[in-house]
């Protein structure tokens, strides 16, 4: 028999408020989370507590995950990081040491594989899994109980009720904004590690400029900085040259609405740039959008942004 079952990660802010889930079925399920983390640090845990939770069973493990650090990371990294010391080629400490290690030993003995999925595409057992870790994530940021789930049927599950309560209530997305695609504020960035191909480049660009239109995530600060490269400028529509402190705080002070972005195009330019254009429109009415996107670190960040209103 082969256990299928998506593990996802959510976290508010990134770092923020942060879940974890792992979802069978509606009886098969679990979540937990922490006030503080990032979105990596989710995923690698949805899948940890997914194998513990299957420990007990003689049976094959198909994990679905839309986080291609987690599988990288199992599958291709992770040898040459214990080699090493639990170090990166370039000889920095590894990021999520704890965690991938806990994630090692969970491995050990196991049949398992992993299967990617594409994240808020309709996958119904991704989808499932998404709404359960951003429940907790909202949870934390909320102050209100933690729904962890009915966790594996008949296998105590002490050590994770000691730590949120017998809170089992169902969990249900709260109303049409939960099922928008995609949800900006819990993208998953890839981990430093990740050399992507280029379709993938461009998908993941075309995440982050629809993350940044977000009304959510304009309000948060850190997010907006963490996205921005340290030397970015933007060409604002009154010729105002703006710099990344300048515009955050613009920002942080603005009521914005949400705006439709049409990708235009979307341009590799080199194997760390990727230029974007793109019109967005809302209320006031419609913009063409420039944005220069570079890898540093392994992290599109935006480093050249320029919109100019239609007429």
């Amino acid at each position: 028999m082969t256990i299928v079952a998506a593990a996802d990660g959510s976290a508010l802010g990134n770092p923020g408020p942060a879940g974890w889930a792992w979802y069978v079925d509606e009886n098969t399920w679990a979540a937990g989370g922490w006030p503080r983390a990032t979105n990596n640090q989710g995923e690698l845990m949805a899948v940890i507590d997914l194998l513990d939770s299957t420990a007990h069973l003689d049976d094959d493990l198909r994990i679905l995950c839309d986080s291609q650090y987690v599988i990288n990371a199992v599958t291709k990294w992770m040898p040459g990081w214990k080699r090493k010391g639990w170090r990166k080629a370039d000889g920095k400490p590894v990021l999520n040491r704890e965690l991938l290690e806990r994630l090692d030993r969970a491995t050990m003995g196991r049949r398992y594989t992993f299967e990617w999925v594409k994240g808020h595409a309709g996958h119904e057992l991704n989808e499932a899994a998404d709404v359960r870790a951003r429940a907790v994530a909202t949870a934390y940021q909320n102050g209100s109980p933690i729904p962890i789930g009915p966790g594996w049927p008949g296998r105590g599950d002490e050590t994770r009720r000691a730590e949120y309560g017998d809170l089992t209530a169902p969990v249900v997305p709260a109303g049409p904004a939960a099922s928008v695609a995609p949800a900006a504020v819990e993208l998953d960035l890839f981990g430093e590690d990740d050399v992507l191909d280029a379709p993938d480049d461009r998908e993941q660009v075309m995440l982050l400029e629809r993350e940044l239109l977000s009304p959510a995530v304009r309000a948060d600060s850190s997010r907006v900085a963490a996205i921005l490269h340290p030397d970015f400028e933007e060409i604002g529509s009154s010729g105002r040259i703006w710099s990344r402190d300048a515009i955050v705080n613009e920002l942080a002070g603005e009521d914005t609405e949400s705006a439709d972005i049409e990708v235009l195009g979307c341009e590799v330019l080199a194997q760390d740039a990727v230029l974007l254009t793109a019109r967005t429109s809302d209320t006031r009415g419609s913009a063409l959008r420039s944005s220069l996107w570079l890898r540093v670190d392994g992290r599109w960040r935006l480093r050249f942004h320029q919109g100019t209103p239609e007429a």
